[in-house]
């Protein structure tokens, strides 16, 4: 029973909340509102109906996700989620600052999540992918599961496909500031002492950056459409979680 109801909470959600230039993720939207309405006019769900409802309304997450992140400022604006400077330079801000390349630190900080924000939107279509593979045993581990039990099976599926499809959105926008550069030029020079000395190839950090808070963001969602009363806003919603 409870994972019917979450299912039909989340669909109530999806039948609602996703318009229809969201691309990949915004075309299950008819496909999960049509699964659910056919499953309550046969007055229950079937396992084929439960895997298709809770498949498409994943999208929901997913979808707010990529598009509060992947607009200009998604990263940049919050600071939940603005990606920091390495650690390597953080720790050499005041002497950088010192020798007048403060405005060129804050170029590189601006260009990364400049690049986290090109970068995101690139995971529509991988987390489409991802949900239309999920097995029926995906599911009920996901109805079973952790608040988060959804957003761990993208990171699982999805994490390697979408860092390299990030990694080159983030390469050639870092390029265009001056001191990620030099910085790259830095770490080529220094060859294996780079790693030694803990300095991270900068687009592969930014990447996994760009990555741990889209996740973060997902995670978000889930948890608010498994558990939140202000996320049921519509009557069916409230109908399905009156029975709870």
């Amino acid at each position: 029973m409870r994972g019917s109801v979450v299912v039909a909470a989340a669909v109530a959600v999806l039948a609602s909340g996703i318009p229809a230039s969201a691309g990949p993720l915004g075309d299950f939207a008819q496909k999960a509102y049509e699964a659910t309405r056919r499953a309550q006019s046969a007055g229950a769900f079937s396992d084929a109906d439960i895997g298709t409802a809770l498949r498409e309304a994943l999208a929901v997450g997913a979808t707010r996700a990529v598009q509060q992140l992947g607009q200009p400022g998604g990263y940049w604006q919050n600071p939940q989620f603005r990606i920091p400077l390495p650690k390597k330079l953080v720790k050499a801000d005041v002497f950088l600052r010192s020798f007048g390349a403060g405005p060129r630190l804050d170029e590189l900080h601006l260009s990364m999540n400049r690049a986290a924000e090109s970068a995101v939107p690139v995971a529509a279509e991988v987390l489409s992918g991802a949900i239309r593979q999920m097995t029926l045993t995906d599911v009920r581990a996901m109805l079973d599961g952790a608040p988060d039990a959804a957003t761990q099976y993208f990171r699982r599926s999805s994490s390697e496909v979408l860092l390299a499809r990030f990694r080159p959105i983030v390469a050639g926008i870092t390029a265009q500031a001056g001191l990620a550069q030099q910085y790259k030029a830095l770490l080529t020079s220094a060859g294996p002492l780079a790693v030694t000395l803990g300095a991270p190839d900068l687009d592969d950090y930014v990447a996994r950056k760009a990555l741990d808070g889209l996740f973060v963001r997902m995670a978000d969602e889930e948890r608010a459409i498994r558990e939140n009363p202000a996320a049921r806003t519509t009557a069916l919603m409230k109908q399905v979680f009156a029975t709870k």
